[in-house]
């Protein structure tokens, strides 16, 4: 079995827990022989990364910790203020690349949310973490402001989306070619993904 080691920057404790269930089932598409390992971790708001110097420093240190060995994700809620994938996201690429040129690097934005990704796939959600049985995907999820809310709005009064428990339920679950087709964040976090995994692999 091959191994690839990949370090990862993300913003919140859902994200963390998510990712590596969400590159594994990428990396599963890609070859049922890869073995994904997703250390370390770093947890560091958007506000932050997007200052001078401090997604630098957190790539020098994700680049530390992988010994030379390995490829970094950067995920991110594109969600600031006049915030857009097609235009941050390179952005940020530069950034990290310039830092550390000799390691493969990936940056993903979500617009506006992770979560617009399941909203995209929502019909291969019905029942699944008690969603509504008639969950319909609207026509642009990737537009919605409080993707989570939208979710929560679907699920029994007593009992709205808690992040860090249903995000990751919900990324082993969504039907990722349909999200791909309804968002395309999701689409170009897919392709991403496939493309540093198979850098990766040599």
């Amino acid at each position: 079995m091959n191994e690839i080691r990949l370090a990862a920057i993300v913003e919140g404790r859902a994200d963390a827990i998510a990712l590596p269930l969400l590159t594994r089932r990428i990396a599963g598409v890609v070859d049922p022989a890869l073995s994904i390992r997703v250390h370390p971790i770093l947890r560091v708001p958007a506000s932050r990364l997007l200052k001078e110097g401090e997604l630098e420093r957190r790539i020098e240190q994700a680049a530390r910790n992988l010994e030379g060995r390995g490829g970094i994700l950067i995920l991110l809620d594109c969600d600031w203020k006049d915030g857009c994938p097609a235009i941050d996201g390179p952005r940020l690429l530069e950034r990290a690349r310039a830092e550390r040129p000799d390691i493969p690097i990936t940056v993903v934005l979500a617009k506006k949310e992770f979560e617009a990704w399941f909203i995209a796939a929502a019909a291969s959600l019905r029942g699944k973490r008690e969603l509504a049985e008639d969950l319909t995907p609207p026509s642009a999820p990737e537009e919605i402001r409080g993707a989570k809310e939208w979710l929560s709005a679907r699920m029994p009064r007593t009992r709205p989306c808690a992040e860090t428990i249903d995000q990751p339920a919900l990324t082993a679950q969504f039907d990722m070619d349909a999200a791909r087709r309804g968002a395309d964040s999701f689409d170009k976090c897919y392709r991403e993904i496939v493309q540093l995994l198979t850098t990766l692999q040599g």
